[in-house]
C-alpha cells in the first residue's frame, strides 16, 4: 500500500486519487497512520467481500450449533411424554 503525508495531499492529491484508483492509499500525519483513501468500486468490493464472510461465519456456526445440539427429535419426544404420562396414571 502507497502512503502520503496529508501535506502532500494538498499539493498533489490528483497523483493521490490517481493511485486511489489503482489501490488503496494511506495518509499519514507525523508518522501515525490516519486516513485510507481508495475508490468506491474498490470500497465496494471490500465492503461486498466482508459481507460474503460475515455470512459465511454465520453459516459455520449455526451448523456447528445444529451438530452440536442435545435437542430430541420430535418422535422421541412425544414418546418419552406418553411414557411419562403412562407413569403418571400408574401411580394414581
Amino acid at each position: 500500500m502507497r502512503s502520503f503525508f496529508l501535506k502532500e495531499i494538498q499539493q498533489t492529491n490528483s497523483e493521490v486519487l490517481n493511485q486511489a484508483d489503482v489501490e488503496p492509499v494511506l495518509l499519514t500525519e507525523e508518522s501515525q497512520k490516519s486516513y485510507v483513501i481508495m475508490s468506491v468500486e474498490n470500497y465496494e468490493k471490500l465492503m461486498d467481500k466482508l459481507a460474503l464472510l460475515e455470512d459465511l461465519i454465520l453459516g459455520q456456526q449455526a451448523q456447528a450449533a445444529l451438530s452440536n445440539s442435545k435437542m430430541v427429535g420430535t418422535e422421541k419426544f412425544m414418546a418419552e411424554l406418553k411414557r411419562l404420562a403412562a407413569l403418571d396414571n400408574d401411580s394414581l
